[in-house]
């Protein structure tokens, strides 16, 4: 593990008053936004697209093409929107929850960087109705920066204007979805959208939009005013900077802990956790959550990034890594997630709205075997390839890793 790694989505965590202004200028807070302000809108795309950075919400597409894509997209009405998702649903992911409550101002300076990037002028908060603390904060926090002219008109007298709002959404995990997001965030019925138009090019509205979560937001502040070669040395070939683990389950020390990209399983359990919990042996882990995949004591010195883990058929998804012990229940963990997506499921298309229950039920009202196995992960596999949206084609992911594993484990 790279040893003199800043911390950046965390670095103010627990040290300042996350509603104090003072201590957010204090310890450089809006200096990467008044450097942005003083630079071209295309010379900040720029920058992020050298530094590497990739969306930190599970797709890792990267975020300076889609600046461009958004940037770039025509407008009859030259309207273009900055949208935060921070829904955050999926399960064993917490992180955002952690920034927003503990550094507001850096998720807002980060959205009015990009926001001048692309050229927009509006911004959402897209928040789950449940963070109240965050939802707290953030609100506070926008409130302190209309005071003080780092949202509004004319912010710091530079001609540049941008409003930001929260929206609260309702509790559905299909919202964290980009495009089902924009439909919720347009007061319509939490539906998936076909792609394509994605948002860059029709999004909000109708509008090029952008769409990033909170930790992606964050990092741009520290691009900016540390420079992308700064940022692009931390982290390993294709997945640049720091990354933010959600790590639960039997290990001694649980919680979210930023680490640079490339961190092997050994070193974030052993090192970072404290090892397992009661000196358990280590079985494996289901890494991203329940849209993830199960991994097992296979991937112990594997580095924890895009590339790598995409090698072996895995994936980082959010960062979320729920660990399994020699005495976990696997069919209860895996039960637990189909019931999970059976019940998040919108109903708008058949393979998923029927699939998921076919899952759920095969997997709790029959004995497992290998058939049954087989049989379901041929279910997901069509569902993978005829639903509308990723929650209809996440199952395959956790069920063909977990039959990969784990199936003569049951």
């Amino acid at each position: 593990m790279q040893k003199d790694f800043p911390l950046i989505a965390l670095r103010r965590a627990e040290k300042i008053a996350p509603l104090s202004l003072e201590d957010y200028e204090s310890t450089n807070g809006f200096v990467a936004l008044k450097k942005a302000l003083r630079e071209s809108p295309v010379s900040v795309q720029e920058q992020i697209k050298k530094s590497g950075l990739r969306g930190r919400g599970g797709a890792g597409f990267p975020t300076g093409t889609k600046q461009h894509f958004t940037s770039s997209s025509s407008s009859d009405s030259h309207t273009k929107y900055v949208v935060c998702n921070a829904d955050e649903g999926e399960p064993g992911t917490f992180k955002d929850k952690k920034i927003m409550e503990t550094d507001p101002f850096a998720l807002i300076e980060g959205m009015l960087i990009a926001a001048y990037a692309i050229g927009s002028n509006y911004g959402f908060v897209y928040i789950r109705g449940e963070y109240y603390s965050s939802i707290q904060n953030i609100q506070n926090a926008i409130d302190i920066a209309y005071k003080k002219n780092y949202l509004g008109k004319n912010i710091l007298g530079t001609g540049f204007n941008f409003e930001m709002s929260i929206f609260l959404g309702a509790g559905s995990y299909l919202c964290g979805e980009e495009l089902t997001l924009l439909e919720s965030l347009e007061g319509k019925r939490g539906y998936p959208r076909i792609k394509p138009p994605f948002p860059a090019e029709k999004g909000l509205w109708g509008k090029p939009t952008l769409v990033n979560n909170v930790e992606t937001f964050v990092h741009i502040p520290f691009i900016i005013e540390h420079g992308s070669e700064r940022y692009a040395r931390i982290g390993t070939k294709e997945s640049k900077g720091t990354k933010l683990f959600c790590v639960s389950g039997p290990v001694k020390k649980t919680g979210v802990f930023e680490l640079p990209m490339g961190i092997t399983l050994k070193e974030l359990i052993e090192n970072v956790c404290g090892g397992m919990k009661n000196d358990k042996i280590f079985k494996g882990a289901l890494i991203g959550g329940a849209a993830g995949t199960f991994v097992d004591s296979s991937f112990w010195d594997t580095p924890l990034a895009f590339e790598t883990l995409k090698e072996k058929g895995a994936t980082l998804g959010s960062g979320a890594v729920i660990v399994i012990d020699e005495d976990s229940c696997l069919y209860t963990l895996m039960a637990s997630i189909l019931s999970f997506f059976k019940h998040e499921s919108c109903g708008k298309c058949v393979p998923c709205r029927v699939g998921c229950k076919i899952l759920h039920d095969t997997c709790t009202r029959q004995s497992i075997n290998e058939e049954s196995l087989m049989f379901m992960q041929n279910q997901a596999t069509y569902m993978a390839q005829t639903s509308l949206c990723p929650l209809g084609q996440s199952p395959v992911l956790p069920l063909t890793t977990f039959i990969k594993f784990f199936k003569n484990s049951l």
